[in-house]
């Protein structure tokens, strides 16, 4: 059983407040099970934007983690990402959208059982 998406997300804004990082909900889905997407600003402009990794990455005995995959290897134009949160939310309107700020467009939030896909445990 996975931790409910708005656990999940309230565990997230913290540890990124813990961390001295601006976090904030811009879009509430599903409280129990809606996919969350984190989009990092750069704040030049540019942004970087962490999906859902696929199913096929979850590791059903850690089921507080949430794991993503970049959506670009380096960060693009903000307006590129904010188009593909609009396609996200038509496809599923349950989505949430969290968004950070970050100069380095790094997500944060390990302990609250965030990692990038393809990242050691």
């Amino acid at each position: 059983m996975r931790l409910k998406s708005a656990i999940w997300v309230a565990a997230y804004l913290r540890r990124c407040q813990t961390a001295g990082v601006f976090g904030a909900v811009r879009r509430r889905g599903a409280e129990e099970a809606g996919a969350v997407f984190v989009k990092v600003a750069t704040l030049d402009g540019n942004a970087m934007l962490y999906v859902p990794a696929p199913q096929t990455v979850y590791d059903d005995s850690r089921p507080i983690e949430r794991i993503f995959t970049p959506m670009s290897p380096q960060p693009v134009p903000e307006t590129s990402v904010e188009e593909r949160l609009v396609r996200e939310i038509k496809f599923d309107p349950d989505a949430w959208v969290v968004e950070t700020e970050d100069r380095a467009g790094m997500v944060r939030g390990r302990g609250a059982g965030l990692r990038r896909a393809g990242q050691a445990s």
